[in-house]
């Protein structure tokens, strides 16, 4: 506790109307803490991005965002998880062509914490009607403000503080409320599998392959030999065929040379 100011600023600092005085200096000091939180409403932000799954390589992600922007998301988590028509996927079992969602939901909540002190002590100095110096349980003396106005009970008589004498034991109560706001973000991402491939329309024509056997080695160089001719004639007959040819050319110079002697 700080000196003199440490209480006056929030509220009341001794009992409010209800200080109880012991005339009994043998009561020890005490500091008894209460606290309450006070929840007010809630508001809720939410924000989606969606994407496709571009490439995975080991832990590294690629998606390509809606508006065409591509976001490399670095060492992905190992217990980052992927909500994939029911199944949990983790990094590594993410494919290309996969459509991504990620909800971000921002929930902020406006809370009161309130705290209230009750101090026990004996007076050990008293200045009406600004302040009293207590000693507390330790055997530190503690200087507080009295708020104006303040009221107390001693023996069932309403009085101020110019009634106060050392040696009382008194209970002075404190209360701060302290607003403060709470912000949490909630994360889930979604995907689906990549759409199977377009079935072909009905009028496209249908190829049929038909396979053929092979024929053996055997069989096709047999059926690639070349054909060849019968043997079906003899040399003889080219031999007299040139005899006659001779015959005719020797028959042929004779005449020649007898017409050139009748000349």
């Amino acid at each position: 506790m700080n000196l003199k100011n440490s209480w006056a600023h929030i509220g009341p600092v001794l009992a409010v109307g209800t200080l109880c005085v012991v005339l009994t200096p043998s009561i020890s000091a005490q500091v008894q803490t209460e606290t309450e939180t006070t929840h007010g409403k809630a508001t809720h932000d939410v924000q989606v991005e969606r994407g496709e799954v571009v490439m995975v390589s080991g832990n590294d992600l690629i998606v390509k965002k809606d508006d065409g922007q591509i976001v490399h998301i670095p060492n992905v988590p190992e217990s980052a998880r992927v909500n994939v028509d029911g199944k949990q996927l983790s990094v590594h079992e993410l494919q290309p062509g996969m459509k991504l969602q990620r909800t971000i939901t921002t929930t902020t909540t406006p809370q009161t914490v309130t705290t209230t002190q009750n101090v026990t002590g004996t007076v050990w100095h008293v200045t009406p009607p600004t302040s009293v110096i207590l000693r507390l349980e330790d055997g530190t003396n503690q200087q507080f403000t009295i708020p104006r106005g303040q009221k107390f009970m001693i023996n069932g008589r309403e009085t101020d503080a110019r009634d106060l004498r050392r040696g009382m034991t008194i209970t002075a109560t404190r209360i701060v409320e302290e607003p403060m706001t709470v912000v949490t973000h909630q994360r889930e991402v979604t995907g689906t599998m990549p759409p199977p491939p377009p079935a072909p329309p009905a009028n496209t024509p249908i190829l049929i392959v038909v396979s053929r056997p092979t024929p053996a080695p055997a069989a096709a160089a047999e059926a690639e030999a070349p054909a060849k001719l019968p043997k079906t004639g003899s040399i003889v007959p080219s031999i007299g065929l040139l005899g006659i040819v001779f015959l005719g050319a020797s028959f042929g110079l004779t005449m020649f040379r007898k017409l050139r002697a009748v000349a």
